[in-house]
């Protein structure tokens, strides 16, 4: 029996996600060697770190991938719970960098638990979904429940403070809530109090810097040698790289140091200055593949929860990938959101490849699978 579920799952293996995450996890390890190179010291070797960072999420992954994911829908809500509990511990036992709490150090291992948080939130909201499969359309109060799921990370996250990953989990836990078929009086109620809070949140939640953040990137040459220096850099860098870049390791802009955090933030901005126009249509096809083939995933999922899931994952590759683009571009303001698998980091790094490893799962137990 043993031996059989083995073959099938050989069978039902997913090639082309895995063969479009492993592109492009290559090719974010040699970007950062390049956006690196001109740092010197331990920054000069973070894509030694990187790599294995890239080899425990593999582990994590194949995890996830392997246990099939019914029985994370049976555990789904002490899975969240406990990162709730990780994100108030962040406060308790933290460590503060630049007035900020947001990283838990154990020993030499440091792990940002609002990453994961967007894994674990939308664990939960598929349980929620699953469980009330309900064929008419709901009103707000049957939302009170996903929506307080949805306030609890977030007002923990935005107390950190960290205006990134909490527009990262609202937009995440949107995408799966639009799965809920709502009466069209509720959604106009629904879209309006969003707005008016978004309001609200900008007006009495937001520290100054980060509506500073907000604003520059209206007018960027009125705050360039400040709040927008990072993106007006980065337009520079991927201007001057046009149609076919400047070369490996030969970006004017890294190399001289221009690019503020080319390595987190910005790394697409080295590989458009050194690819060009070219090389950036390469990399956004196949997010976009990613993307879109994990909507392909949902769409063929055997139950809801899967469904669920396969939309979040989705949700967070795109979000993630059009912020950053939209950062490095200067469409959008500078929030610290990472670009899925090219930005260096271990909790981002894990939490995007545990994203795989769930849509792995779901797509190796579609069909066959009971």
């Amino acid at each position: 029996m043993a031996r059989s579920i083995q073959a099938r799952l050989r069978e039902e293996f997913d090639w082309p996600l895995f063969l479009v995450v492993t592109t492009l996890a290559t090719v974010g390890v040699v970007n950062l060697y390049s956006a690196t190179s001109a740092q010197g010291g331990v920054r000069g070797e973070l894509y030694i770190q990187q790599i294995r960072w890239l080899a425990l999420g593999s582990a994590v992954g194949v995890l996830a991938a392997v246990v099939d994911y019914k029985y994370l829908e049976r555990y789904a809500y002490g899975i969240f719970v406990g990162s709730i509990v990780a994100l108030v511990a962040v406060f308790l036992l933290g460590k503060s960098v630049r007035g900020t709490h947001r990283w838990i150090q154990i020993a030499s291992f440091q792990f940002q638990p609002s990453e994961f948080v967007k894994i674990t939130l939308v664990l939960a909201l598929g349980r929620f979904l699953h469980r009330d499969a309900r064929a008419e359309r709901r009103k707000l109060r049957h939302l009170v429940v996903p929506a307080g799921m949805v306030a609890v990370p977030l007002l923990l996250i935005m107390a950190q403070p960290d205006l990134g990953t909490a527009l990262i989990v609202g937009l995440v836990a949107v995408s799966v809530l639009a799965l809920v078929r709502l009466e069209r009086g509720s959604l106009v109620w629904l879209i309006t109090t969003l707005v008016g809070g978004s309001y609200v949140a900008y007006t009495y939640v937001l520290k100054d810097y980060q509506q500073e953040r907000l604003k520059s990137f209206l007018d960027p040459e009125k705050h360039k040698l400040d709040s927008a220096y990072q993106a007006l850099q980065s337009m520079i860098a991927i201007g001057s790289g046009r149609i076919t870049g400047q070369g490996f390791m030969q970006g004017t802009q890294n190399q001289r140091r221009f690019i503020p955090d080319p390595f987190t933030d910005f790394p697409l901005a080295v590989w458009a200055q050194e690819q060009g126009l070219l090389g950036c249509y390469a990399v956004l096809l196949l997010y976009a593949f990613l993307v879109l083939w994990a909507l392909n995933i949902a769409g063929s999922a055997r139950d809801r929860f899967g469904s669920a899931l396969a939309v979040g994952m989705a949700a967070l590759f795109f979000w993630h990938t059009v912020f950053n683009i939209g950062m490095v571009m200067g469409v959008l303001p500078v929030v610290g959101v990472t670009l899925p698998l090219f930005s260096y980091g271990g909790s981002s790094v894990l939490t995007m490849l545990i994203g795989v490893g769930l849509l792995m799962n779901i797509s190796m137990r579609r069909h066959t699978f009971g």
